[in-house]
């Protein structure tokens, strides 16, 4: 696995009533992109507001709603935090792609189909098991801007929250 210096400030988006939004248990139990359900713990970061703008609506998409659709107050949060500046497994550049066998087209294949999580899945295993510290990669929401970046952090420490703005203060 090829390797790539990542850090500083990320954004977490997080419903308003989870105890602690910057919590890997969630993804522990459920799995996520590069964790199987049951396994370890990862902490899904977004490296810009308007990745994160692409995760709500991402989300918001299967249930038919639009961010216009929530009420103000129930409306995820954004949790800043920061993450320190360290090597994290290349999910970025296409020599990382390469070696992780994925293809340049990352995050959908050469037909435009979306990578699904089970073939990321084993991937992130190998890094949790290899002692690395998170995957930076590129976004896989569909409507993000071209060349976003997102961070699989893996929890081997905790994150603490700098900052935290309600869905009405960083959404529009």
């Amino acid at each position: 696995m090829r390797k790539i210096r990542r850090g500083g400030t990320y954004l977490r988006v997080a419903d308003p009533a989870w105890e602690d939004p910057l919590s890997a248990d969630y993804a522990r139990v459920r799995g996520g992109r590069w964790n199987p359900p049951g396994s370890f713990g990862v902490v899904y970061l977004n490296a810009t507001v308007s990745v994160a703008r692409a995760q709500v609506r991402e989300q918001l998409l299967p249930r038919g709603i639009q961010p216009e659709d929530l009420e103000v107050d129930q409306g995820p949060i954004l949790v800043h935090t920061t993450v320190t500046t360290t090597e994290y497994v290349d999910g970025v550049t296409g020599a990382g792609l390469s070696a992780l066998d994925l293809p340049q087209t990352y995050p959908v294949d050469e037909h435009g189909a979306g990578i699904p999580h089970e073939r990321c899945q084993p991937i992130g295993q190998r890094a949790w098991d290899g002692g690395e510290n998170g995957i930076a990669c590129r976004s896989a929401a569909g409507s993000a801007p071209a060349g976003s970046e997102e961070l699989a952090f893996f929890a081997r420490r905790s994150l603490h929250a700098d900052a935290v703005e309600d869905f009405a203060e960083w959404y529009w």
